[in-house]
């Protein structure tokens, strides 16, 4: 018997992806993609700077657009689909999720560190205020026990989010992992559970299946897989998996394949394959943004980037710790690394 459970998705191209081609998406390029998106029936398009609203810097990569530039690109190509942006509290601000709100974005995910639901609760609040759907979003999942997820998705809950996210920013988990997490926050909270994959050690799909299997009926994938590390779970492919298990998603098949082929991957700078490095991010268990960084840390330190993302891992390193990236790599090269 074939399901019928509806699993909505959410496509990161446009923003995830942003960390694969250096923040250098154009208007045209992004306006293509959430056009091409849209009509092939995405319910959630994302759009911000790889590292949220206001990632735009030194520290996270300079992108080539404004958020503001970016929104209203994908704005003016969007017809049925929820415009949705990402905010990290500590980057992004009241007034940048009111600039999202102004140029037309529906939705936010507000995320942070998977023990420190507590600082996004001002931001959940005021995405509320603003009409806005709000998205509680965990990341470094696989850095937390079961329970340790249920208290700070109870947390984004009593703030009013509309959903809880569990995110393994990393790709480090493995499905039973991801099921562990995934449904203790289902059988925790009343709110719709989603899931975010990326695939470091090849387990995206399967793990995004995992989710599901769990109770999670939100998904985030990316065309080509395009995203931080070795990418996110291919939507195209993860659309076809859905299909065939029976699963309505509203997305049609033929259509999101062609955005992935004939709009997103010429415009990738490389193929999202799991080489060493991203496989080490998975293996170390480190933020899959910081794939870029440790790349240009260890040519100009001399350093073979897994031994940088060993130690990172070691260090329990999380998201908008770029800038010690360096410091470690500076530190391997002159023997002073395991301190």
């Amino acid at each position: 018997m074939k399901n019928t459970k509806l699993i909505h998705v959410v496509d990161t191209t446009l923003r995830d992806g942003s960390h694969a081609v250096s923040h250098q998406f154009t208007a045209e390029q992004i306006a293509a993609i959430a056009g091409g998106l849209d009509a092939a029936g995405v319910e959630y398009i994302e759009v911000s700077h790889g590292d949220g609203l206001a990632g735009s810097s030194y520290n996270y990569g300079w992108a080539l657009l404004s958020d503001e530039e970016m929104l209203r690109a994908a704005a003016g190509a969007i017809k049925n689909s929820n415009l949705t942006v990402l905010l990290l509290p500590g980057i992004g601000t009241q007034e940048d999720l009111e600039m999202a709100a102004h140029c037309g974005a529906k939705a936010v995910r507000v995320a942070t560190h998977v023990t420190e639901a507590d600082i996004g609760e001002q931001h959940i609040g005021m995405a509320k205020k603003l009409g806005m759907q709000a998205f509680g979003f965990l990341m470094m999942c696989h850095m937390a026990p079961p329970e340790k997820v249920v208290e700070q998705a109870r947390l984004f809950e009593s703030y009013g989010a509309d959903f809880i996210y569990v995110a393994d920013s990393a790709g480090a988990m493995l499905p039973e992992d991801v099921k562990a997490r995934v449904g203790a926050v289902v059988e925790a909270v009343k709110v719709p559970v989603g899931f975010h994959a990326h695939n470091n050690l090849t387990m995206a799909t399967a793990n995004a299946l995992a989710a599901v299997e769990a109770g999670a009926i939100f998904l985030d994938g990316a065309c080509r897989g395009l995203g931080a590390g070795a990418g996110n779970a291919q939507t195209e492919a993860l659309v076809g998996v859905l299909e065939k298990l029976g699963y309505q998603t509203g997305v049609d098949f033929y259509k999101i394949m062609d955005v992935a082929e004939d709009i997103v991957e010429p415009i990738m700078h490389r193929p999202q394959v799991v080489r060493n490095a991203p496989l080490m991010l998975g293996y170390a268990g480190v933020y899959s943004s910081f794939l870029l960084h440790t790349y240009r840390a260890a040519e100009k330190f001399n350093l073979d980037p897994r031994d940088i993302l060993v130690e990172l891992g070691r260090r329990r390193m999380v998201g908008g710790q770029e800038d010690m990236i360096v410091d470690v790599a500076y530190q391997l090269a002159h023997g002073k690394g395991g301190a």
